[in-house]
């Protein structure tokens, strides 16, 4: 498989499959920040996702991919630093604001961040249609956060701080998907550096979770979180997975962008599941953000 997915890079096979999967990762990705920001702490939450995707992730790396080339493992260490910094940045956004404020802010500015990061890493450029597609997207995704900040937003106490860390959050969401896009693309085998980034980048959060789990007065079950983390260990390789092939087989600007249709799916999920509410003017601008995607897919 990995013969055939790397004859298909720079193609129009590739481009489409990148596509494809750039959508996926949207969908999973609203699911998996769903998951974060359930009924648990979303610090628990995290902790019982990472050691679960870190433990199926193992036997893939020692048994099944080859090994990575000695230069990789500085690459590893700095993804999975950027990663820790992500994780601990977006928990804590979401400790402070709800999941339809933050959300969105984060998928805002995480692909501008972004478009700027792939032309100073990689050298790709947008042309103007393409630029027009990013303000388009953007525009409907901060329209979605201000709409939410003004009609659902209940934690007003702590709003600045959970705006601030969601705008920092974004920056680092920029940050691995570029250095993300460096990793997997500086290995010969795409699959290698995704089973040995699930199984490193597994290690750290599940530890500090246990720890404020035994510090906490009135202990969830471990059963109920420990079932959201399958879900979410389940969902994240898939998630994060096909957004890393994406860049490989693709230009890592487009990919971020169309990437940020999740938060389309999350506003969805926040309605069906979340029990959030949704009228014309959030399906309005769902449908901008969605267009600004189209716009980028086309000029391109």
């Amino acid at each position: 498989m990995s013969d055939w997915l790397i004859s298909l890079e720079g193609t129009e096979a590739g481009h489409h499959l990148a596509l494809a999967l750039a959508l996926s990762a949207a969908f999973l990705h609203a699911a998996f920040g769903a998951l974060q920001k359930g009924r648990h702490d979303p610090w628990l939450s995290r902790g019982a996702i990472d050691a679960c995707y870190g433990l199926m992730a193992a036997p893939f790396a020692f048994f099944v991919v080859p090994w990575p080339e000695p230069y990789m493992w500085p690459i590893f260490a700095l993804v999975w630093l950027i990663h820790i910094a992500y994780k601990t940045l977006q928990a804590l956004a979401y400790t402070k604001g709800s999941y339809t404020v933050v959300y969105p802010v984060v998928r805002g500015t995480g692909p501008l961040f972004t478009v700027f990061g792939a032309y100073l890493l990689f050298g790709e450029t947008f042309n103007v249609i393409q630029w027009l597609g990013v303000a388009t997207l953007m525009a409907g995704i901060f329209g979605l956060a201000a709409y939410n900040l003004r009609y659902l937003e209940t934690d007003r106490d702590t709003l600045g701080i959970a705006l601030v860390l969601a705008v920092i959050t974004g920056l680092f969401v920029a940050l691995y998907t570029t250095y993300d896009a460096y990793g997997i693309r500086a290995t010969a085998d795409p699959f290698t550096f995704l089973a040995w980034f699930f199984m490193i980048d597994g290690a750290a959060m599940p530890v500090y979770a246990a720890l404020r789990w035994r510090a906490m007065v009135n202990r969830p079950a471990l059963g109920p979180l420990m079932l959201r983390g399958l879900v979410g260990g389940i969902i994240a390789p898939l998630s994060f997975g096909s957004i890393m092939l994406a860049t490989r087989l693709d230009k890592v600007g487009e990919a971020a962008i169309l990437r940020e249709t999740s938060t389309v799916f999350a506003a969805l999920i926040g309605w069906l599941v979340l029990k959030e509410t949704v009228g014309p003017r959030r399906i309005a601008l769902m449908a901008l953000i969605a267009l600004g995607a189209v716009i980028v897919e086309m000029g391109g």
